[in-house]
């Protein structure tokens, strides 16, 4: 046997360059890195002496880096990814977060964090953390509840198996998610003879499954005998690319199609069987079918309790649940009748199983009146009132205005989720949410690495000011790699999305905006300037029609570009009609009138849950 002798982390960079996709590309696109002692003399020398056959890139903080490759994964359908190094400690664990959300998400990600020395000799190493009573442990062990696949590397030639078994789950179409190897630092920095056959290149294929004979047969008898069936669709059918299948299907069955947050945009908001978002920020058109429907076919869903109601949604008497899903801990959920299989196969074996049946044609003249009723929600402001602060739904609009066939609405926490899932109405792939996890920070990284994965869309990200706050540092790298996208930064002075449903619940406007915080003095944020100090375009539109035309002129740069608007907090989107309850705890004993009223409300609404099938 030839045998090639490097050190442990120089083997693990030149196995990765290695790993081709079916159409000849990386699947791991690159690293992300942030080095520290943990990792700087291993990974570091690794990294900078493989050059361009893997790409190293800087980022500002590891939780961010994750989330730009995460966001990267999402917007290429789970076939690239990439991989990011921190060090021991805050690095590691600052990662932690981004690997609870792509384990949500179902997204890969290779997170390769250094850990402590394998010898153990320096303990405690700086960064370290003891456990009084298991010498086994480090901080990296944080990550085993958020990672589908996670290994502690303290010899090197644990990479022999543990490298493969990364790439397996990340390729894995069903147990697909965040893989953490915790990389020893003296391992890193190890010799050791490697077989030379190891770093052949290899092709690694996303698997189809097809659904069981019996499975199919069951979930076709069932859809002949419903009268009011409706599909929801699910982030599952965008990763399988089963697009066209989910649009022929509901086309020639006849039968209407629904959105989650993680779904929508699978079909365009013009294709005729689209009525809309479903559940808690659903439209109202879609809502109605999913209470009436005898027979809710789930595809690709994880049927979260926005897209249910918190399972109060789905009411009809006697209705039954189908779940078509390439992960049988999804397909079974809520005692489904489970389809396991691939979304575009199972869509496709189900059509063929189904032959020219057709369900009731579905009422289309509820389509047209809730997207006139969009229409008229999300327009510009009448003359006499310019002069009052813009609602998001007119921020949305004015954008949706100002789109393309191109654009892609991404975003991830706050009022713009619920928002944008209810009103936006996106070509096909034009819709990009984090709502998995709903992680604060996600959306400028997201924007990032969603602009990375597809150059010839145009990334338009809506963040409001307080995620903003939270993290906002990969703005920077974007203009030091001079990538190009639109930020609408909508300033309503807080957090009010959790403002308004906290009066919804029957409490007092307390610690969300500003001006209900104990706090000294009332802040005066300059976005814009911040914004600018890290080299993005940054400019403050001073209302609905300037803003449609600085989203316009945005297109023409190589760099970000941040447009800051003044928001109203109060209104919601659900005035706009549509939505559902959402089962938020309401305290039992209450000191005010409103709590009591709104806990009346809440077991009232408690009492039409469906849990069962």
């Amino acid at each position: 046997m030839t045998t090639i002798r490097l050190t442990a982390a120089q083997a693990t960079v030149r196995w990765l360059s290695v790993q081709m996709t079916a159409e000849g590309e990386r699947f791991i696109e690159g690293v992300w890195a942030i080095f520290g002692h943990g990792n700087v003399a291993g990974l570091g020398e690794a990294l900078e002496g493989i050059g361009d056959a893997l790409p190293t890139w800087r980022g500002q903080n590891e939780q961010t880096m994750a989330h730009t490759a995460i966001a990267y994964a999402k917007a290429r359908k789970r076939r690239r990814a990439m991989a990011v190094t921190s060090s021991i400690g805050p690095g590691a664990t600052n990662m932690v977060t981004a690997a609870a959300l792509a384990h949500v998400n179902r997204l890969p990600v290779l997170l390769i964090p250094g850990d402590v020395f394998a010898n153990r000799r320096p303990d405690p190493v700086l960064q370290q953390v003891e456990d009084f009573d298991d010498g086994t442990v480090s901080a990296n062990d944080c990550f085993r509840p958020v990672s589908r696949y996670f290994d502690r590397i303290g010899r090197a030639e644990q990479l022999l198996t543990a490298l493969p078994r990364a790439l397996r789950v990340m390729t894995d179409p069903a147990n697909c998610g965040p893989v953490t190897l915790a990389f020893c630092q003296d391992t890193q920095a190890e010799a050791y003879d490697w077989p030379e056959a190891f770093f052949e290149p290899r092709v690694w294929h996303i698997r189809r499954p097809e659904p069981d004979a019996r499975e199919l047969a069951e979930v076709a008898d069932l859809v002949r005998g419903a009268e009011r069936p409706v599909i929801v669709c699910g982030g599952g059918t965008i990763f399988s690319e089963a697009e066209a299948a989910l649009a022929d299907f509901a086309t020639r069955h006849a039968i209407p199609v629904v959105e989650t947050q993680a779904g929508k945009s699978a079909l365009p908001q013009s294709h005729p069987m689209n009525f809309g978002a479903a559940g808690v920020d659903g439209s109202a058109a879609a809502n109605a079918l999913c209470e009436q429907a005898d027979l809710v076919i789930g595809v690709g869903t994880r049927f979260q309790d926005f897209t249910t109601g918190s399972w109060s949604l789905f009411s009809a008497p006697g209705r039954r649940l189908v779940s078509l899903n390439v992960q049988p801990f999804d397909a079974a959920k809520h005692g489904a009748v489970s389809l396991v299989a691939d979304a575009r196969v199972g869509l496709e074996k189900l059509s063929q199983a189904l032959g020219d049946h057709r369900a009731a044609e579905p009422d289309a003249a509820s389509r047209t009146d809730w997207l006139a009723r969009v229409d008229r929600h999300c327009a510009a402001p009448s003359p006499e009132r310019t002069n009052q602060l813009p609602t998001d739904a007119q921020v949305i609009g004015a954008v949706q205005r100002a789109s393309t066939e191109r654009t892609v609405a991404l975003c991830a926490a706050g009022t713009m989720p619920g928002a944008l899932k209810l009103l936006w109405q996106p070509s096909q792939g034009g819709y990009h949410m984090e709502y998995g996890f709903s992680c604060m920070g996600y959306e400028l990284a997201g924007a990032l690495g969603a602009k990375l994965a597809l150059p010839e869309r145009e990334i338009v990200c809506f963040v409001g000011d307080g995620s903003y706050m939270m993290a906002n540092s990969e703005l920077a790298t974007a203009v030091m790699r001079r990538v190009p996208f639109t930020v609408v930064l909508t300033d309503n002075r807080g957090y009010g999305c959790i403002n308004r449903l906290q009066k919804h619940t029957g409490g007092a406007p307390f610690n969300n905006l500003y001006v209900d915080s104990r706090i000294e003095a009332q802040p005066e944020i300059d976005f814009v300037q911040h914004a600018g100090s890290m080299g993005a375009h940054a400019v403050k539109a001073e209302g609905i029609a300037d803003l449609e035309r600085l989203i316009a002129e945005a297109r023409d740069r190589d760099r970000p570009t941040v447009i800051v608007i003044d928001t109203d907090p109060a209104p919601g989107p659900g005035e706009a009609g549509g939505g559902h309850w959402w089962d938020v705890a309401v305290p039992e004993v209450g000191r005010t009138p409103t709590i009591e009223a709104a806990r009346e409300g809440y077991l009232q609404s408690l009492s039409r849950q469906n849990l069962v099938n």
